[in-house]
């Protein structure tokens, strides 16, 4: 016999000898003491600090910096200006990423129009948005500190520019944990012909327990690479694997005390649990047709219009925080045109992203799931020097909603100036973005904290406001 045999054999004995004993008392005894171990190993989940308005988040990253000048935020007087040098006053003291100082104003070719009670200006690249109008709050001051698309996404989703701090994700499943069982509490859905640049850094536990890390999961086949058991390898000897595992990995907490250790064994045992649950997750063609129809979702395909799918349903199966990342969004010019690619990338998302809305308010859901929507930064008033011409990033003035989970629907808050540079009113800074998402989780981002080499970290760092104005 084997040091390993030996060691099953020996600490799983009780197991053994009821398993063996086939469908007799034997097997309602191994099923008993199954249900026993898992009751003991149920942990009750942390209390938000106060009464949560959203219990999950579904969060759409347009990854590259959508131009709001083509999609939010109309500028007749930049259009009238076109061509023209911008005033000294609008770029002093302005940081761009590429602009060397030669650029002229470019006006959007897009048509806008305004549509819902709340009398919101979209332009034609995103029909189905009119749809949703009324539903939707929208932040058109939105500002941020970095202006490189790495560091610009990581600050958006750890509240700092350099890789290592944990995500928002990471942030919420730790202050809140999860209600799923059989799925991890943090899901990442990408998109797109490539990832995200920073990778995965944004959706990184950093110093949290790595168990609060984000899981990846493919948009068509097995959802995770090798979740599957090899061919002849069943259910009964995968169990008896993963529990010997586990008791050899208690061995070793239990002399060494490593809380990682906890989290190995949590790894193998949610690993377990998802081969049940993440096939069936995956199987979207059992939707109603009306509802593939409303995403434009075809099981089987990677795209962004499946993982809107995937989003309601990992809500439904009570995962805490869902993260979609598509990609291509960063329109400079020549090749990645605002003419060409822009409005690529908007049909991609923009029927998903409504029909996310629409079906989880049908699905009774929607106002307890915050859905978010946006890029890490915007694209500047002035052209680049490119042919055919695309924007520049910008930090100072960007757009992005939120819906669902608390709240207004049908509410814009902040306003730029006449050309596009600044916010003038309403201005939201990424900090207090953050700090809101956790209030409406129930959360206190000043409490909500973390020791590591010897000081207490948070999300918001010592930064960030609630936007109390945006709150229903």
């Amino acid at each position: 016999m084997s040091p390993q045999h030996h060691y099953m054999a020996a600490g799983n004995d009780r197991r053994a000898f009821l398993g063996n004993t086939g469908l007799s008392i034997g097997s309602m005894g191994l099923a008993s003491l199954l249900a026993q171990e898992k009751a003991e190993a149920a942990v009750p989940l942390p209390q938000p600090h106060f009464q949560p308005r959203a219990k999950a988040v579904i969060y759409l990253f347009m990854a590259g910096g959508p131009s709001q000048l083509e999609l939010f935020d109309n500028k007749p007087k930049l259009t009238d200006l076109s061509g023209q040098k911008p005033p000294e006053s609008f770029t002093k003291d302005r940081r761009f990423a590429f602009l060397k100082g030669t650029e002229k104003l470019l006006g959007s070719r897009r048509s806008f129009g305004r549509y819902g009670n709340s009398d919101v200006q979209l332009s034609d690249l995103l029909p189905y948005h009119r749809e949703i109008a009324d539903e939707v709050c929208w932040l058109k001051g939105m500002t941020t500190d970095v202006f490189n698309h790495g560091p610009a996404k990581l600050f958006l989703q750890t509240g700092s520019p350099q890789p290592g701090r944990p995500s928002l994700g990471s942030w919420v499943t730790y202050g809140l944990g999860s209600e799923s069982q059989n799925l991890p509490g943090f899901v990442v859905l990408p998109s797109g012909p490539r990832g995200p640049r920073g990778g995965s850094a944004l959706w990184s536990s950093g110093f949290l327990p790595t168990n609060h890390q984000g899981v990846p999961f493919r948009g068509k086949g097995d959802p995770i690479l090798n979740l599957q058991s090899p061919p002849g390898f069943d259910q009964s000897a995968q169990r008896e694997f993963t529990d010997a595992v586990r008791d050899l990995n208690k061995v070793r907490f239990d002399a060494v005390g490593d809380p990682e250790i906890q989290t190995r064994i949590s790894a193998y045992e949610m690993a377990y649990r998802m081969q049940m649950s993440a096939p069936e997750l995956m199987e979207i063609q059992g939707e109603p047709k009306h509802v593939l129809d409303m995403y434009g979702a075809e099981p089987g395909k990677a795209s962004f219009a499946n993982n809107a799918l995937f989003a309601r349903r990992l809500v439904q199966r009570g995962v805490r925080f869902v993260q979609l990342y598509h990609t291509n969004w960063d329109q400079h010019g020549g090749a990645e045109s605002l003419d060409h690619e822009l409005p690529i990338r908007c049909k991609e998302v923009d029927q998903a992203s409504t029909a996310l809305i629409r079906d989880l308010k049908q699905q009774g859901m929607l106002d307890d799931t915050l859905v978010i929507w946006g890029g890490e930064f915007g694209r500047t008033p002035m052209g680049e020097d490119r042919t055919p011409t695309g924007r520049d990033h910008h930090v100072d003035a960007f757009t992005m909603w939120l819906a669902g989970g608390g709240v207004h629907s049908g509410f814009t808050l902040g306003k730029t100036d006449e050309l596009g540079f600044g916010v003038v009113e309403g201005k939201v800074h990424v900090h207090d973005l953050q700090a809101t998402i956790l209030h409406l989780l129930g959360i206190d981002h000043t409490k909500l904290t973390y020791r590591s080499q010897g000081r207490d970290f948070r999300l918001t760092d010592v930064h960030g406001r609630v936007i109390e104005e945006i709150i229903a």
